[in-house]
C-alpha cells in the first residue's frame, strides 16, 4: 500500500489550497520582473517568483531558479545565489531527482556558511538561510530511509532556529524530526516532537496544526491507547472546522476507520472510509481515494462480503495503476487473488497472484534502484562534505596565521612603547622583578622541601644527635662512620632529588646507604636484604626517593618497638607491564602500630607518606597506567602477627638515554 510522504504533507495540504493566488502573485512578480533596472532587486524577483512556482509547476520554478543563480553569481550577490540554489533543490524534490536535490542543497550550506563568516551584520537572516539548507538536506536523507543523517541536519537547523525564535520552522522541524523518529519505530521520541510542535502552532495559530493533531492520534493508535487517539482524532476534527483542509480531514476520516477497525467496529470504520471518500473526491486526490477503497475492501474482505470487497480492491487497483503507485498494485493483486480463491475462482486467482508476483519484483527492483541511488547519493555527499570541511579547516588556519601576524604587529607595537617609557618604569619593574624573584626562590624551596619529605626533619636531628653523642661516649670511630655514610646519603638524595627518574641501581644504593646508617643508628637492630629480578632492564627506572618512607615507616613503627632483631627484605620484580616493589618486615605489625602511636601524647603527623601517594597519582595520571601501593598485615595459620608487606604496583619506565 502507498506510504503517504508525511514530510511533505504539511507544507503540500496548506499550498495545494493556494496554488490559484499564487499564480495569480507570480505573474504580479512577472510584470514587476520586467519593469525593474536593479540587479539586486531582479535576483530577489526571480527567486520570489520561482518559490511561487513550487507548489503548482516545477519547471518554471527551476527555470526562473536558474536565472536568479547565473545573475547572483555574475554580481557576486551570495545571498540571491543560496536562495537560488534552494529553490533548485526544492523544484529537484518535486520532481523526485534526490541526488541532484541533494548537490544543490549542499551548496547553499556552503554558500551560507562562508557568507556567516565574512558578514557578521544581518545574521539573523543568513542564519535562519543555513537553516534552511541544512532542513532541507535532512528531508533528501530522510526521503532516502538515511535518517541518522536527516536526524543530524534537521537538528542543526533547529538550533538555529531556536537562536532566532523562529517558531513558525521549529514548529515544521519538530513536526519531520516526529516523522523521522516514527519511521524508525521510535514512538516515545516521536510523540515528544510532535507534542512540542503542536504547542508551538496553538500558540501562533498555525493552521496545519490539524495534521500534526492527527499525528499524535496516530501514535496513541499505533500503541493502541485508544482512549488517547480517539481524544486526538476528535480534537483534529474541531480543528479542521475551523482551519479547512480537505486532504488533511481526509486523512483523519482514514485514520478514524482504521481506530474502528482495530476496535472491531466495521460498521463505523467504513462510514469513516466513506466521509474520506468523499473529502479527497472534492480536490480529485486520486492518491488517497486509492488507499481508502483498500481498506474498504479490507472491511469487507474480513467480513467475507466478498463482491463489495472485490468491487472495493479492484476500485483502488485501477487508481493505483493509473498513478503508478507499484506498492499499492502489489497489495491489490494479492488481496484480488485472496478473493478469487476464496469464490473458488482459480483461474482469476492464479491470474492475480502471478500479476502480484510480478509487481512484487518491480517494488524490489524499485527499492534496489533507490537503494543504489542512495548510496551512490550518500558517496557524492560524504565527498563534497569532507571536501567542504577540508576548506573549512583551510580557512580556519588562513584566519588563524592572520591572527598570529596580527598579534606580533600588537606585540611589536606594545613593544616598542614599552622600550620608549621604559626608563619611566625601570624602578618600578626591578621591584616587581624582585618580588617575581623572592616568589620564584620560595617556590623552588617549597618544591625542594616537597620532594625531600622523604628524609623526615626528625631523622636529621637524630643522626647528628647520634653523631654528637658517639663524640661524647668516646665513640669517635663510630661517629666518623656514620657522619660519613650521613654525607653520602645525603649527597645522593640531593642528586637523585634533581632528576624525575633514576635507575633502579641508584635507588637501591639509596636504599643501602639509608639502611645502614639506620644500622648504625640503632645499633644493629635489625638485618636487611635488597634484591632485584633479573628480568628488570638496565635502563628501567622510577622516581627518586619513592620507597624510602615506607622503609623508613617499617623500621621506626615496626622492627624498633620489636624486642626481637628485625628483618627487612626490599625486592624489585616485574609483573606484566608493571614494577613490582616489594619492602617486607617482621615487625609488630601495622595495627599494633597504629594503636602505640594513638596511646602516644605528641604524635608525629608524616606528611612523606601523603606526598608519596600524590606522587603514585601523578605518575598514573601522566602515564595512563595503574600506579598504587597497598599495604598488609602478614599473619599466620593461627592468626599471630608476622609483619607488614608494603607492596607498590608502578609502570615501567626508561631513563631516556
Amino acid at each position: 500500500m502507498r506510504k503517504s510522504n508525511y514530510l511533505f504533507i504539511t507544507w503540500f495540504c496548506l499550498c495545494s489550497a493556494l496554488v490559484w493566488s499564487q499564480n495569480q502573485t507570480a505573474d504580479s512578480l512577472v510584470s514587476v520582473l520586467q519593469k525593474s533596472r536593479n540587479d539586486i532587486d531582479k535576483a530577489k524577483l526571480l527567486n520570489a517568483i520561482a518559490d511561487e512556482y513550487k507548489s503548482s509547476d516545477p519547471k518554471l520554478m527551476m527555470q526562473y531558479a536558474n536565472q536568479a543563480l547565473q545573475l547572483s553569481i555574475r554580481i557576486k550577490f551570495k545571498s540571491a545565489e543560496g536562495n537560488a540554489y534552494l529553490n533548485l533543490g526544492n523544484a529537484n524534490i518535486i520532481i523526485g531527482n534526490y541526488p541532484l536535490a541533494l548537490q544543490h542543497f549542499s551548496n547553499a550550506q556552503t554558500v551560507f556558511e562562508k557568507e556567516l563568516e565574512s558578514s557578521p551584520d544581518d545574521t539573523k537572516e543568513l542564519k535562519n538561510s543555513l537553516a534552511r539548507a541544512y532542513g532541507s538536506i535532512g528531508i533528501v536523507f530522510s526521503e532516502q530511509s538515511s535518517y541518522a543523517k536527516a536526524l543530524q541536519y534537521e537538528l542543526k537547523a533547529l538550533k538555529i532556529y531556536e537562536e532566532t525564535n523562529n517558531l513558525e520552522k521549529c514548529a515544521r522541524l519538530y513536526n519531520n524530526i516526529g516523522i523521522v523518529y516514527k519511521a524508525q519505530d521510535d514512538d516515545f521520541k516521536a510523540l515528544s516532537y510532535f507534542l512540542k510542535c503542536l504547542r508551538i502552532q496553538e500558540k501562533i495559530g498555525d493552521k496545519t496544526v490539524g495534521i500534526t493533531t492527527t499525528n499524535i492520534g496516530n501514535i496513541y493508535l499505533h500503541q493502541k491507547n485508544y482512549p488517547k487517539a480517539l481524544e486526538y482524532y476528535h480534537k483534529a476534527q474541531q480543528l479542521f472546522a475551523k482551519y479547512p483542509n480537505p486532504r488533511g480531514l481526509g486523512e483523519l476520516y482514514n485514520n478514524l476507520g482504521l481506530y474502528h477497525k482495530q476496535k472491531d467496529n466495521p460498521a463505523e470504520a467504513l462510514k469513516f472510509f466513506d466521509k474520506a471518500i468523499a473529502e479527497f473526491t472534492s480536490i480529485e486526490d486520486k492518491f488517497g481515494i486509492s488507499d481508502t477503497y483498500f481498506y474498504i475492501g479490507e472491511i469487507y474482505f474480513a467480513q467475507n462480503k466478498l463482491s463489495e470487497s472485490l468491487s472495493a480492491t479492484n476500485k483502488s487497483l485501477a487508481l493505483a495503476k493509473e498513478l503508478q503507485i507499484i506498492e499499492q498494485v502489489q497489495n491489490a493483486e494479492k488481496r484480488l487473488s485472496e478473493i478469487y480463491e476464496k469464490l473458488n475462482n482459480t483461474t482469476e486467482s492464479l491470474k492475480h497472484f502471478k500479476l502480484y508476483s510480478i509487481a512484487k519484483d518491480s517494488v524490489a527492483n524499485a527499492q534496489n534502484i533507490r537503494n543504489s541511488v542512495r548510496a551512490e547519493m550518500n558517496f557524492e555527499f560524504d565527498k563534497k562534505e569532507t571536501l567542504r570541511k577540508k576548506e573549512q579547516e583551510k580557512r580556519e588556519f588562513i584566519y588563524s596565521e592572520s591572527a598570529k601576524r596580527h598579534q606580533q604587529q600588537i606585540f611589536f607595537i606594545i613593544l616598542f612603547i614599552l622600550l620608549v617609557f621604559g626608563i619611566i618604569f625601570l624602578i618600578y619593574n626591578r621591584l616587581q622583578l624582585k618580588k617575581t624573584l623572592t616568589l620564584q626562590k620560595e617556590l623552588a624551596e617549597y618544591e625542594q622541601k616537597a620532594l625531600h619529605l622523604q628524609m623526615n626533619p626528625h631523622f636529621v636531628f637524630n643522626c647528628l644527635g647520634s653523631i654528637s653523642s658517639f663524640i661524647v661516649q668516646n665513640g669517635t670511630d663510630s661517629a666518623i662512620k656514620y657522619l660519613s655514610k650521613f654525607s653520602k646519603l645525603m649527597r645522593l638524595t640531593l642528586e637523585y632529588s634533581k632528576e624525575s627518574l633514576i635507575p633502579i641501581d641508584k635507588e637501591m644504593e639509596s636504599l643501602q646507604n639509608y639502611l645502614e646508617l639506620e644500622q648504625l643508628r640503632f645499633n644493629q637492630k635489625f638485618d636487611f636484604t635488597i634484591t632485584k629480578s633479573k628480568e628488570i632492564e638496565d635502563d628501567a627506572a622510577l622516581p627518586p626517593l619513592l620507597l624510602q618512607p615506607f622503609v623508613e615507616n617499617a623500621i621506626i613503627h615496626g622492627l624498633i618497638p620489636k624486642s626481637e632483631k628485625g628483618r627487612i627484605a626490599i625486592d624489585f620484580s616485574v609483573e606484566k607491564e608493571n614494577l613490582i616493589c616489594t619492602i617486607e618486615d617482621n615487625g609488630i605489625g601495622f595495627d599494633k602500630s597504629k594503636e602505640i602511636k594513638e596511646n602516644l601524647v605528641s604524635v608525629h603527623k608524616s606528611m612523606a607518606l601523603d606526598i608519596t601517594k600524590k606522587r603514585l597519582e601523578m605518575m598514573e595520571a601522566s602515564t595512563s597506567r595503574k600506579a598504587n601501593v597497598t599495604i598488609e598485615e602478614l599473619r599466620s595459620a593461627t592468626g599471630e602477627i608476622l609483619g607488614t608487606k608494603v607492596i607498590l604496583n608502578l609502570p615501567i619506565q626508561y631513563i631516556e638515554k
